[in-house]
């Protein structure tokens, strides 16, 4: 009866990825927590809550879910408004986890009503401005806890006290702090079987116990399994119903991207397809319960997912084991935990900061077209020093009138625009007929149509992924793509990484100004695509793939 539901083989590969991944999400968790504001305790309990449910419910077979970078910088966000309002985070507590579990609601209607397909349409500027910013928002906030002094909660406040990392910093916390990012870039260096996360969580920590350093700590975090917290929702006042909705909407619209974009890594890493819909219910719920538990909401978690994939995941058992394990830690080691010293957990936070900036993004900005890179910059800079909700909203609005006013000029210019751009590879046209008919097994060729801009990359790359495996070769034909933004770019460049790694030679033909001179900007020509497989007439190309087919 059980191997209908389960095939018995992955119990193994399942257990041993889950309880890595629970390894790796567990100094993690209590890292976020402690940067919510909430406690480290609030960060377990998030971990446990989504990391269990989401993997029971979502659609993702081999997710570990948990709380991530830009999620905790919106809750932080969340309990410095709540505290500000009340008075105290005991007193704005009711506040923060009806914003939660709003949150997860909204992410459950999101998989209801299929939103998931409309999230592929957020451009690559915004997200990779808003992601950039998340980053430097914990390298920020990190930096006063890792001298061993309490942080202020925004990034101006912080800079505006900047002097005070001379004069009031705690040595000892510094020179652990500093040990522990070592120890993180080192160890890997010596083995990868032992996240290095762990490892310099507790080589930090033991060294602070035994050599007695005055340095502030986590402090009590309690045992035994969580209690409810949601009783006193119905009291909230409602002049702080407008900030809930807010808020709430952020961790729907944010939880879901950071959760889709792991869920495509993980099909990537598996070769398998997720069910989007089904993975926004997943982790919606998750978050729910994680709000009705006391703890932060989370996401699908990249480093957790692609550990437990490695360590032999396969069905979603090994999300649920992960959770678990930290269900386990929860009720065992406890007591423990009270030892680690805060600098220890931002000297984790602070690399992980700098790994969500988008430095890919930020290398090439005099490289892309101007729009986006003002784009990604204003989205960089509000999100960093201003409110991430504003950011979000600024940056699609500002994208959207940007890309309508190009397809406008360029449509004054007298070129073709299709409403959607379009491939369409199963129509030659009429000087591919003869080509086609003998080598169709071999080479595939994909007609680009309009303008290459970001409502449009996902589709790109699903297309893209539907080749033959005998497939030898791919013609992208560009004859009529007259722009390509930032996010065509980097769905062109990842395309064309992924089918080189393939072992398929992809050749460019009849690129107009504008493209080209982006893709010799970012160096895709010459260093993915070199400028023998460039050319200017689809005759050429097959005259090339003829004598190369040839030889094979």
């Amino acid at each position: 009866m059980l191997s209908r539901f389960y095939n018995i083989k992955n119990l193994k590969g399942d257990f041993t990825g889950g309880l890595v991944a629970g390894v790796v999400a567990l100094p993690l968790a209590l890292a976020f927590g402690v940067q919510s504001g909430m406690g480290a305790t609030a960060g377990l309990y998030g971990a446990i809550a989504v990391g269990i449910f989401a993997a029971l419910f979502g659609g993702t077979e081999t997710q570990a879910s948990g709380p991530t970078g830009p999620m905790t910088v919106v809750s932080a966000t969340l309990v410095a408004a709540a505290i500000e309002m009340s008075g105290s985070l005991e007193n704005g507590l009711s506040i923060i986890l009806a914003a939660f579990l709003l949150g997860g609601l909204f992410q459950v209607i999101f998989g209801f009503l299929n939103i998931a397909s409309y999230v592929k349409y957020f451009p690559y500027p915004v997200v990779s401005g808003f992601m950039s910013g998340v980053g430097l928002i914990i390298v920020i906030l990190q930096l006063f806890p890792f001298a061993g002094l309490d942080s202020a909660k925004s990034t101006v406040k912080v800079i505006q006290q900047f002097p005070r990392l001379f004069t009031e910093g705690n040595l000892n916390a510094l020179l652990l702090g500093a040990a522990t990012i070592v120890i993180y870039f080192i160890f890997p260096k010596i083995t990868k079987a032992i996240p290095s996360a762990l490892v310099a969580l507790i080589a930090a920590t033991l060294i602070a116990y035994f050599l007695k350093l005055d340095v502030p700590l986590i402090g009590e975090i309690p045992s035994g399994l969580p209690s409810f917290q949601l009783g006193g929702i119905l009291e909230i006042d409602s002049s702080a119903y407008s900030t809930i909705l807010e808020y709430g909407v952020v961790f729907a619209v944010l939880g879901s991207i950071d959760s889709l974009l792991t869920s495509v890594i993980a099909d990537n890493m598996t070769k398998t397809k997720h069910n989007s819909n089904r993975e926004l219910i997943g982790q919606g719920i998750g978050n729910m319960l994680a709000a009705a538990i006391g703890g932060i909401p989370g996401a699908g978690a990249t480093k957790g997912t692609v550990v437990n994939i490695n360590a032999g995941g396969k069905t979603r058992l090994s999300g649920i084991f992960h959770g678990l394990f930290l269900l386990a830690v929860l009720l065992g080691l406890g007591q423990l935990a009270a030892h680690i010293p805060l600098c220890v957990l931002a000297g984790l936070l602070i690399p992980i900061g700098f790994k969500i900036v988008d430095f890919k993004g930020l290398k090439h900005l005099i490289k892309v077209p101007r729009a986006d890179a003002v784009v990604l910059v204003l989205v960089l800079l509000i999100t960093t020093f201003g409110s991430l909700i504003q950011a979000v909203g600024i940056g699609v609005a500002l994208a959207c009138l940007l890309f309508m006013k190009k397809s406008g000029d360029i449509s004054e210019q007298g070129l073709e625009v299709g409403a959607v751009a379009d491939i369409d590879g199963d129509k030659p046209w009429q000087d591919e007929t003869e080509f086609y008919e003998n080598y169709k097994d071999k080479v595939i060729i994909k007609h680009l149509y309009g303008a290459l801009f970001f409502g449009f990359t996902s589709y790109f790359k699903d297309q893209i992924k539907e080749l033959p495996d005998q497939v030898k070769a791919v013609i992208l034909r560009m004859d009529r793509v007259p722009y390509m933004d930032q996010s065509g770019l980097y769905a062109l460049e990842d395309i064309i990484f992924d089918l080189n790694q393939e072992g398929i030679e992809v050749l460019l033909v009849g690129l107009k100004e504008q493209p080209k001179d982006m893709l010799e900007a970012v160096d895709i020509i010459p260093d993915l695509v070199p400028e023998d497989d460039v050319f200017e007439h689809i005759e050429d190309a097959f005259v090339y793939l003829k004598e190369k087919l040839k030889k094979k």
